[in-house]
């Protein structure tokens, strides 16, 4: 990944996928602190987890970011000097897309996010982006009512950080647009992974999480290019 152009490496022990169950805290620190500790004298690193013993532990051995899908560790990020994501997600990993319901997700997510945000800001935190939450409790109608107002989000002044890499989202999308039955497995949404980052950093977003590192950092550049 850093020899394909990444800047960061997220690391993290809690599989957040829809459905999930959390591991017990031991076996999250042994799949998180080990890597960190390899990772961090080579490249900035991001500890996503929800969990303060993990983030700490996470940071001792090397972590400068908090990626919180929990949105609930600006204290540990304050008190240990390090940056945070506060992600958005409607419930937890294991309920989150049983019924995920909003007035308006955008301006929910925005006030959601901005308030979370300002908090961290006040309690001393100074790195801090803030996450839409792709397919964290949200259908596909409201992915895309994120994605296709991503400028609001980016017009609170907070820097902006979205991860669509892989998500079930374009699944769904690129079978629409094959005709299939099925959803279009996860090794073959790379064509709408990139689409969609680039389309978010043509915006303005100032982090895009990927699993294709190459592909996205060529997209990157030609964006910064287009600028």
């Amino acid at each position: 990944m850093l020899a394909e152009g990444a800047d960061i490496i997220d690391v993290g022990g809690e599989s957040t996928r829809p459905g999930s169950a959390p591991p017990d805290i031991e076996t999250e620190l042994e799949r998180v602190v080990p890597v960190v500790e390899a990772l961090s004298p080579r490249c900035r690193v991001a500890v996503d987890t929800r969990r303060a013993e993990v983030a700490r532990a996470a940071v001792a051995a090397g972590a400068s970011i908090i990626n919180d899908v929990g949105a609930s560790l600006w204290p540990v990020a304050a008190e240990l000097g390090v940056g945070w994501i506060v992600m958005h997600m409607q419930g937890e990993p294991g309920s989150m897309q049983r019924n995920p319901t909003y007035d308006d997700v955008v301006g929910e997510v925005c006030t959601f996010l901005v308030a979370r945000a300002t908090t961290a800001r006040a309690a001393g935190v100074e790195d801090i982006w803030i996450d839409p939450g792709f397919g964290f409790g949200k259908t596909l109608d409201h992915n895309l009512q994120l994605l296709a107002n991503i400028d609001r989000l980016v017009a609170t002044g907070w820097p902006v950080a979205v991860g669509t890499s892989r998500k079930a989202m374009l699944g769904q999308l690129i079978a629409r647009s094959d005709g299939a039955d099925q959803q279009t497995p996860p090794e073959d949404r790379l064509v709408g992974s990139v689409a969609t980052a680039t389309y978010a950093m043509m915006q303005g977003v100032a982090l895009i999480r990927v699993h294709d590192v190459k592909a996205a950092k060529q997209a990157a550049t030609v964006v910064a290019g287009e600028r």
